[in-house]
């Protein structure tokens, strides 16, 4: 969700790549509150971090937050940031109330997004 939301709102500017430790299919209500912003993510698929291990970023960022989820540790980053969401897999309850959990989440990473990698443009 993280990265089509930076890619999304600051595209011009960063690229994104994500990754996990423990990685699964996109989550059909991940693909659904996406779409309700305009992104396409149902061609996506999820990776894991070793795809990436011999790569070298500016920039890490984790945003695993659950106090029992295990965050990896990914040193190939000249700057570390981490943010803790809530994994919004983890929520319970009918397709209505998990739907509007995955909002929830989006527009906390959505808001966070804008404030942490902020483009300062001018004329």
């Amino acid at each position: 969700m993280a990265e089509a939301l930076l890619e999304n709102i600051y595209g011009d500017f960063y690229h994104a790549y994500s990754g996990g430790s423990d990685p699964r299919e996109i989550n059909p209500l991940t693909i659904k509150v996406l779409n309700e912003l305009g992104i396409d993510i149902s061609r996506k698929r999820s990776k894991s971090l070793n795809e990436f291990q011999d790569e070298e970023f500016d920039c890490v960022v984790s945003l695993c937050g659950d106090g029992d989820e295990i965050c990896p540790v990914f040193v190939n980053g000249k700057k570390q940031i981490h943010q803790g969401f809530t994994d919004p897999r983890s929520f319970k309850g009918d397709n209505k109330t998990r739907l509007e959990s995955f909002r929830l989440v989006r527009d906390e990473i959505k808001e966070w997004i804008k404030k942490e990698f902020e483009i300062e443009l001018h004329d």
